[in-house]
């Protein structure tokens, strides 16, 4: 092998370690009826992701839509809204605690957690909890002791 090309390889494989990992994509489903028999559910209802991941939200079943809820989600972050029946995909590029819910289903408690990285701002989210009805708030409850 000639020099030159050792020397091409070697900074091939430089430039392929120095690349960023691939972002990945999830899928959230929203359905009328879940796997375990519950009804009105996201599923899944909590995921961790990596910054930079993304969500893609499928209207599995029809009368629903996925939004963020009000001071559920880090400082600086964008909030997002999906119609009745859409599909949809958000990038969570900042780290942090993101609550989202089915507007016409909140209180039915279709809501939902993405974890990104670390979970700095879920004392606020726990605190904004407290205002969600019904089994909004239990579920929401549940769905925070899982972030860690």
């Amino acid at each position: 092998m000639s020099y030159a090309f050792r020397i091409g390889v070697a900074l091939a494989g430089l430039i392929l370690a120095a690349a960023p990992a691939a972002a990945k994509e999830y899928q959230v489903k929203m359905l009328n009826k879940g796997s375990d028999g519950s009804l009105m559910v996201f599923e899944p209802a909590y995921l961790k992701v990596a910054p930079g991941d993304s969500v893609k939200f499928l209207a599995t079943q029809k009368g629903h839509n996925a939004e963020s809820l009000p001071g559920m989600a880090p400082a600086g972050a964008a909030a997002f809204k999906g119609k009745i029946d859409e599909e949809f995909t958000v990038k969570f590029t900042r780290e942090g605690v993101y609550g989202y819910k089915c507007l016409p289903h909140l209180g039915m408690g279709m809501v939902g957690v993405i974890q990104v990285g670390k979970p700095g701002n879920k004392a606020a989210v726990t605190t904004a909890t407290q205002k969600l009805p019904g089994l909004g708030k239990k579920k929401m409850t549940a769905l925070l002791e899982k972030v860690r």
